[in-house]
């Protein structure tokens, strides 16, 4: 199991509106905090939390991510991921994202300039057009985009995305009306449901060897 099929589940989301987590209001900013519980197959492996704030029209999210996957009681991989992102509108502004993929450790770092999206990876930066977004699963307008940014890798990767169909998905013991997308990309094959207010409500990642990673609201 490698790195890069999780890479792509490291990124916020916003608005359960039909199974929200808590969320505090006062003054000028809004919190809002999920937590997951992370399956492989149907074993559990992990937690996925996340906390997204906006204040004054900025949006930033941080998420925290530790899986933990065993094999006759010995551990097989673990993976730790840790990330944090600042939004404008649309367009990210500047994100952090550090990993421990069974020892191998990623660190990548990107930032908006006046001349594109600057992207950090320990090796030579790489530019990419001003306006970027990641896989922000919280916005669905990010299905739109043509292409998006890994902030795992720092990889700009072409998209596909198909509009399935309706479906009936059970979410927190709740029979809730979603719209089921299919999204691939290189090594990537996810799969996402959204309800009539366009409000993320499940996803599935089918990962090497065609095993099924599955976030469920805990």
């Amino acid at each position: 199991m490698k790195h890069r099929f999780v890479g792509l589940l490291m990124i916020g989301l916003f608005g359960l509106a039909l199974v929200s987590p808590s969320s505090a209001k006062g003054g000028e900013s809004d919190v809002a905090n999920w937590d997951f519980d992370v399956y492989l197959n149907d074993k559990k492996v992990g937690k996925h939390s996340f906390t997204v704030s906006e204040t004054d029209g900025m949006r930033r999210v941080q998420s925290q991510a530790n899986f933990n996957v065993k094999v006759l009681f010995i551990t097989a991989y673990q993976y730790e991921h840790s990330a944090a992102e600042r939004w404008a509108g649309n367009c990210l502004v500047e994100f952090d994202a550090s990993t421990n993929a069974n020892g191998e450790r990623i660190r990548v770092s990107g930032q908006q300039t006046s001349t594109g999206f600057l992207i950090e990876s320990g090796e030579s930066p790489v530019k990419l057009p001003e306006c970027v977004m990641t896989f922000a699963y919280w916005n669905p307008e990010f299905l739109e985009q043509p292409q998006l940014l890994n902030p795992q890798t720092g990889e700009f990767v072409d998209i596909r995305v198909e509009e399935v169909g309706n479906e009936l998905l059970e979410i927190r013991g709740q029979t809730v009306a979603a719209t089921r997308f299919s999204l691939k990309a290189r090594e990537v094959d996810l799969t996402l449901w959204y309800s009539s207010d366009d409000e993320w409500l499940a996803l599935e990642s089918v990962a090497k060897g065609g095993h099924i990673i599955r976030y469920e609201l805990s």
